[in-house]
């Protein structure tokens, strides 16, 4: 069963259209990564799913319920939509601990002791516990983006949204980062990923969806798509450009 439907979704900023009815569905359980050149439509997507976009047409359902701009319905959804940005959007002046707290003290109403204890699991989860009294800039940016995906596990979200997630990052912060992801990956979490990790999208997903010119170009399985049978000359450019 689909956690989120799209149907002939469209989207313009301005008279430009980013999004041309787009349709795609993903399954409960399963790992899409959305790939294609900037400018393609990927991160204005996923935004639309999480409702910080609004669309100028189509449809879209995340657990059941429709996408709509009612500011109720978007914090129930985003209650169950995790987010994690490029940047890591992490409040400077908190500890580690009260960034992953907040939501679950401020939103969810949840005891100070509970949310502490939430706190933990979820930075044992990212391999960060040491660092849980620690502020932002104590961190690497690689620690600093585990942390804003720790934040986003102790909301106990049905479906996570990752955007260029490791783009900020150097090289060989990258690794942990991406461990972290295929972690949760194996566990059965539901996620959609943007990204230009071509060798990690391969490895981790169930479906690969190639974008181009704001429409979903093609997609299918890794195997089909990075293995010779890409069907159209745009995506067999793409892979030839990008090592994975």
């Amino acid at each position: 069963m689909s956690i989120v439907h799209l149907n002939s979704v469209s989207k313009n900023f301005g008279h430009i259209e980013v999004l041309k009815n787009v349709s795609m569905d993903v399954a409960r359980g399963s790992v899409v990564s959305i790939i294609g050149r900037s400018g393609s439509g990927k991160s204005t997507l996923l935004r639309c799913v999480n409702g910080l976009e609004p669309i100028q047409g189509g449809e879209i359902t995340v657990n059941g319920k429709k996408v709509t701009r009612d500011e109720r319905a978007l914090k129930a959804l985003r209650q169950e939509v995790g987010f994690v940005f490029q940047s890591f959007n992490l409040f400077p002046h908190l500890t580690v601990e009260r960034n992953i707290t907040i939501g679950l003290t401020v939103v969810q109403k949840k005891a100070r002791t509970e949310a502490k204890a939430l706190a933990e699991q979820v930075l044992r989860q990212v391999g960060l516990i040491d660092k849980l009294n620690a502020y932002p800039d104590e961190l690497s940016g690689g620690q600093q983006q585990r942390v804003a995906i720790a934040r986003c596990l102790a909301l106990s979200p049905k479906l996570m949204l990752f955007d260029e997630v490791t783009s900020a990052l150097d090289p060989e912060l990258k690794g942990e980062v991406l461990r972290v992801i295929a972690d949760l990956a194996s566990a059965g979490m539901t996620m959609i990923l943007v990204t230009h990790e071509m060798h990690f999208a391969r490895s981790v997903s169930h479906e690969i969806k190639f974008m181009n010119a704001g429409k979903i170009w093609e997609s299918g399985p890794p195997e089909k798509l990075f293995g010779g049978e890409a069907e159209t000359p745009e995506l067999r450019q793409f892979v030839q450009h990008h090592a994975y």
